[in-house]
């Protein structure tokens, strides 16, 4: 039995053309030959079975034979809200993870106490797109631009919102506990601070913006790894309420 090969192709059923990258992968990478058999991911939840028509030195068409759509693995709209780690590459694994778990929308805020307040989303997209063909996925998550702190949580959402801190002194319940009694449907936003935490009048902005404060367990962990665990935390807690 032949590997099947994955390739993204936004708005695949639409197009005839693999995206030039996904076109060298194919002819130059795999050696992919007219006839030959790809499975093409839209991003929006469906696969596309397709027979590659033509393999030219820089271009690969393609006709779709079968459209399959996906039932997609958790309920809840997941909008991870975070702010960026100083080394990119920490926050790289940690979309790369998060989305082989499966999330839906990630969110760069700028801090108080961020390090990093430039962001290139190129770069995070392709690692995206990377880990949704590795894990077939049939949802691409929604990458947005990195956003000063108090225009994100002035913003209008859907659903339960969270924020996560360490401050002792304002109370917090685990994030856990929250999400398992909520209904599986319902969106949640869980916003992660830099390495330094969020600011006190941060955290307090946030909870009179409608934040409920939350903590991630006993242990402390760094940015990533907590953008992570509450990605995971979404995850879980649906399987906990069926």
């Amino acid at each position: 039995m032949k590997e099947t090969r994955y390739f993204y192709v936004p708005d695949a059923a639409s197009q005839t053309e693999l995206p030039s990258d996904e076109a060298m992968h194919a002819l130059r990478v795999l050696r992919l030959k007219a006839d030959d058999e790809i499975l093409l991911m839209d991003g929006k939840g469906a696969y596309h079975r397709a027979r590659i028509t033509i393999a030219a030195t820089h271009h690969c068409y393609y006709e779709i034979l079968e459209t399959m759509p996906q039932q997609r693995q958790w309920k809840r709209h997941i909008h991870l809200a975070i702010a960026p780690t100083k080394m990119l590459d920490r926050i790289e694994w940690m979309l790369e993870k998060a989305t082989e778990v499966g999330f839906d929308e990630v969110s760069f805020v700028n801090c108080k106490f961020s390090e990093r307040r430039v962001l290139k989303s190129v770069r995070l997209d392709k690692i995206v797109v990377a880990a949704m063909k590795q894990s077939h996925k049939a949802w691409k998550p929604i990458i947005n631009e990195l956003v000063p702190f108090k225009r994100f949580i002035e913003e209008p959402r859907q659903g339960r919102k969270f924020i996560a801190h360490c401050y002792e002194e304002i109370p917090r319940t685990y994030l856990f506990d929250h999400l398992c009694k909520e209904v599986a449907e319902e969106p949640v936003t869980i916003l992660i601070g830099p390495e330094g935490d969020f600011s006190i009048d941060e955290v307090k902005m946030a909870i009179d913006a409608g934040y409920e404060s939350v903590d991630l367990g006993q242990s402390r962990l760094r940015t990533e790894t907590a953008g992570l665990a509450a990605v995971m935390m979404a995850q879980l807690s649906e399987r906990a309420t069926r």
